[in-house]
């Protein structure tokens, strides 16, 4: 049950998160480790406006997996290389709207809500205010390995892009947990 302590202190944490993620990426260098310009920039982006014309998320290479000589011809294919994932949007857009910024901040709120619920059902066994933040720091720790490790497995993300990633949501959960440890203390204090 979601109750009005639980929704401020989701809310707080939410906006803490979205704070940190604002510091990391604004201030601190977390949200350009790993990534580099391309080379070639121009000549890239001309061929890619000549031969790409739909936006999406496109692996390459690609094959086809229908026959057993299909799959070795794609597995030679991707040794040889080039390989790799792009995203892609032809007619780019603005860098960031206040659109992209609520979206950012609602589900930042959303993550902390799921993290204030998860704590709540298991505070009986999180007796001290240390106990309940380290919680949140792994909630942050295990939702940034299920996804980051796997960009960096399976599609070749840099290995100091997936830390730094990695880095960027345990702190900004272990603040979230902070908050919500705080706020749902005083809380379940009250009554």
């Amino acid at each position: 049950m979601i109750t009005k302590n639980i929704l401020v202190a989701s809310i707080l944490g939410g906006i803490v998160l979205f704070l940190w993620g604002a510091f990391s990426h604004m201030v601190l260098p977390l949200g350009e480790v790993g990534l580099q310009a391309m080379p070639n920039e121009e000549q890239v982006l001309s061929a890619l406006s000549t031969n790409v014309q739909g936006a999406g998320l496109y692996f390459f290479p690609w094959g086809s997996d229908e026959t057993e000589a299909d799959m070795k011809a794609w597995e030679e294919k991707y040794r040889s290389g080039p390989a790799g994932l792009l995203v892609y949007r032809p007619l780019g857009g603005e860098p960031m709207t206040p659109g992209m910024l609520l979206t950012e901040l609602v589900t930042d709120i959303i993550a902390a809500l799921l993290g204030s619920l998860l704590m709540m059902k298991a505070i009986s066994g999180l007796a001290t205010f240390g106990a309940r933040v380290f919680f949140c720091t792994l909630l942050g720790l295990f939702g940034s390995l299920l996804v980051n490790t796997q960009y960096w497995n399976w599609y070749g993300f840099p290995g100091d892009y997936t830390l730094a990633a990695i880095l960027d949501d345990v702190i900004g959960f272990t603040l979230v947990g902070i908050v919500l440890s705080w706020k749902l203390i005083a809380s379940t204090q009250e009554t």
